[in-house]
Formats: C-alpha cells, sequence, structure tokens
C-alpha cells in the first residue's frame, strides 16, 4: 500500500514508518526535513511546513492513506485535506485522549464518551486548549472524510525515543535509586502506551480498513509500579517518600489532582480488538533506559 505521512519522524511518526516499512508498504514522508534526515533511506521525502502552509510537495501524488500526526488545530488538517481531496484512500488523524474531559468521568470509559467543546484555533496549546482544537481536526476530518475517516486516540505516549520530560523524569527517577520524593499518593493511575503498538495499531487500521474511533491507551498501571519497576531494572535500591503536592512545584509531569484520576483509566477493548499489542510495561520501561543510556544524556533531574 502507499502511505503518506504528515509529520516528522522524531517519535510517533518514527514508529509508524518503521511499522509501514517493515511491513513492506511504499512509504512517503512530509515535513520540514529537519529532524531524521538519516532515517529510512527507502522512504520518499516530501518537504513542506505546516506552520507556514506550504503543502506544494502534495499537489501531485495518489495514496491509499494518509496518517496525519502534526495536525493539532483545524486550519492545520483543513489546508491538508484542501489539498489532498480525493487523491487519499483513508485518512487516519491522531488525535488523544484530551478530546474526553479530565473530571466526571467513572473509570473504563469508552469510545462513546462525549467530548469536549470544540476550540478551532488557540494561540497556545495548554491542558484547557490542546483537548478541544483536536476536538475540532477530528469534526472536520469526519465531516470531509466520512467512512473513510479513521481517529486514533492515544495516551500518553512513550518508549524509546521519546524525549520530552514527562515518563522519562519519573523512569531516570526511579533508575537512581535512593530517597524519592513523589507529591501524589503511589496508587495514582497511569495508562502509558508504547509508542510501538501505537505504530502497529495504526498499520493495522489501514490494512483491515477500519473507520471509526479507537483509544489508543496501554495498560493500566500506578506512578508506583513506574517507579519501582524502573529501580528493580536499573537494580538499584530505591525509597519513596510521600509529601503533599502543595510542597514541590506544581509541574511536576504525570502527576495529577485525584479528580482526574478516571481520565487514565480508559478503556482499551476496541483498540486491542482491532490489532493493537501490548508491550509489557516492564518492557518499555528497560527499552527507555537502554536508548537514555545508549545516546549519553544528561539526567533531567539533580
Amino acid at each position: 500500500m502507499r502511505i503518506l505521512l504528515l509529520g516528522g519522524t522524531a517519535f510517533v511518526g518514527r514508529a509508524i514508518a518503521a511499522d509501514a516499512l517493515e511491513s513492506g508498504h511504499d512509504v512517503t514522508l512530509f515535513g520540514r526535513g529537519k529532524t531524521g534526515t538519516d532515517l529510512f533511506p527507502e522512504a520518499t521525502r516530501l518537504i513542506g511546513d505546516r506552520d507556514t502552509g506550504d503543502y506544494a510537495s502534495l499537489r501531485t501524488g495518489e495514496w491509499d492513506a494518509v496518517v496525519d500526526i502534526s495536525g493539532y488545530q483545524s486550519r492545520e488538517v483543513d489546508q491538508a485535506m484542501d489539498v489532498l481531496g480525493d487523491r487519499v484512500g483513508r485518512y487516519v488523524f491522531i488525535s488523544s485522549h484530551a478530546v474526553y474531559p479530565r473530571t466526571g468521568v467513572a473509570p473504563g470509559s469508552d469510545e462513546s464518551l462525549g467530548r469536549r467543546d470544540p476550540l478551532r484555533s488557540a494561540d497556545v496549546l495548554d491542558n484547557d486548549t490542546y483537548g478541544p482544537c483536536k476536538v475540532a481536526c477530528e469534526d472536520d476530518v469526519l465531516a470531509r472524510y466520512g467512512e473513510r475517516a479513521t481517529l486514533v486516540r492515544p495516551g500518553k505516549v512513550t518508549g524509546p525515543h521519546d524525549s520530552s520530560d514527562t515518563v522519562l523524569y519519573w523512569v531516570r527517577r526511579g533508575a537512581r535509586g535512593g530517597r524519592v520524593v513523589v507529591p501524589t499518593r503511589l496508587e495514582q493511575p497511569i495508562q502509558l502506551t508504547d509508542v510501538r503498538d501505537l505504530g502497529r495499531l495504526v498499520m493495522r487500521l489501514i490494512v483491515d480498513d477500519r473507520g471509526g474511533a479507537f483509544n489508543a491507551v496501554g495498560p493500566e498501571s500506578t506512578i508506583g509500579e513506574l517507579m519501582t519497576l524502573a529501580a528493580e531494572i536499573a537494580g538499584v535500591p530505591a525509597q519513596w517518600v510521600q509529601v503533599p503536592a502543595d510542597v514541590v512545584p506544581a509541574d511536576l509531569p504525570l502527576v495529577l489532582p485525584e479528580a482526574e484520576w478516571s481520565s487514565r483509566q480508559r478503556n482499551p477493548a476496541k483498540a486491542r480488538a482491532a490489532g493493537m499489542p501490548v508491550t509489557p510495561l516492564r518492557q518499555t520501561i528497560a527499552d527507555i533506559l537502554a536508548w537514555d543510556r545508549d545516546r549519553g544524556e544528561p539526567p533531567l533531574v539533580s
């Protein structure tokens, strides 16, 4: 199949491209050409910039499916769809579980849960605007492609090449051992999506020509288990010291107020049935630590 990826190859796009190429598909990568330029020499590369509306390189060509990885606001998605039109078969939009309300939701909610109100543009994407902007993007993709639209809603995605300071912060902290300050209860739920599982799901949805929405979330776990596994894999003793949230920086990654805990307890049954694998959390953490060690990066914490 001919597959077009809209977005870079630093992390999520990298995993999707790798899975597609390993499965023998013809892959075209559209982006600014600033990340992963040494990756995937067998893929076709088209240069453009969604920030400036530069889609000139997409004005010719046909693809069986497009995977929109880098659409965050409706303007970006609408411009891409205007250019591509009916020269693509299925439009797979990488959305987010942030389209759902953060509070007032029972654990185990599925794709039938009502979404937040759409927001067509925002000067800054944060906890208040990111999800609603993704809702607006979803609406536009559905309006344009109907049954040919597929919406993938990942939870927090992690794995090798995840250079953000969210999951990596706590994995590194646990792997250092010693006394670790934890400004939440150890049983706070987390639901981490291994990026390789996400890549596999996207490709299964394309090959099977599946439309609809899918919660691409990982197995239920806790922040305590995350750090305990990191310490065990690193072979170091560790002690968790729980403190009130208001005595540490308010922006520590992954830490949520208890009212939002159910937002990390989504039902992944539909995505699993569609072919999304489940990498054990221990394996994901071990692979993150190995990648982090091999790249020789300094720690995020002192």
